[in-house]
């Protein structure tokens, strides 16, 4: 049986090659690189349910492969009945080889168990080489079962890399395996 190539590999070997021959780099250090990888679940109920906000942060931390932390409020919020430092979710950063494995099993795993798929958002980047994507529900996860999850939640994903421009973060991400939709003519204007 033939050992699947990892993500970090691919990098050094394939992505950093074919960087420099499209965008021309002179160094390097210049070709663009994944910086870490941000998992947040922002669940509002957590704040009046303190086992709720438990259930979240156990998930995430087994979605994650590392210790999540629970995010709480900054500012108290009357409409919500929402005060300072109560629960509101749960988030974890990763980085290094936890941060490729968590994008290799996005791209080979999760993302084709969603139905109707069809690639996701080529125009989800901030401006400055940033993506973020948001998952509906965190039973996509091989790590969640149905039965030990309460209330179904999404999540976002945040992809931070060193690039400068979307241009070279989409064609950075793209060559690690993301599945972006093609646009046709009608979407580009």
């Amino acid at each position: 049986m033939a050992k699947t190539k990892s993500l970090r590999a691919k990098y050094k070997d394939e992505v950093v090659k074919a960087m420099t021959e499209k965008f021309g780099y002179k160094n390097l250090h210049q070709v663009p690189k994944l910086h870490k990888i941000v998992l947040n679940m922002g669940v509002g109920e957590a704040s009046h349910n303190s086992k709720l906000a438990e259930a979240i942060e156990t998930q995430l931390t087994k979605i994650a492969g590392q210790k999540s932390v629970v995010t709480k409020a900054k500012k108290s919020i009357a409409t919500y009945k929402l005060r300072e430092g109560m629960p509101v979710g749960a988030m974890v950063t990763l980085r290094g080889e936890m941060m490729y494995d968590f994008l290799q099993k996005l791209n080979c795993v999760v993302l084709p168990r969603i139905r109707d798929f069809r690639g996701i958002n080529p125009r989800a980047f901030d401006g400055r080489g940033n993506y973020t994507m948001g998952l509906k529900e965190q039973v996509l996860f091989p790590e969640i079962s149905y039965e030990e999850v309460d209330l179904v939640k999404g999540m976002n994903v945040s992809i931070i890399t060193t690039a400068n421009t979307d241009d070279e973060a989409r064609e950075l991400l793209s060559l690690l395996g993301m599945p972006f939709k093609k646009l046709t003519g009608e979407q580009n204007g």
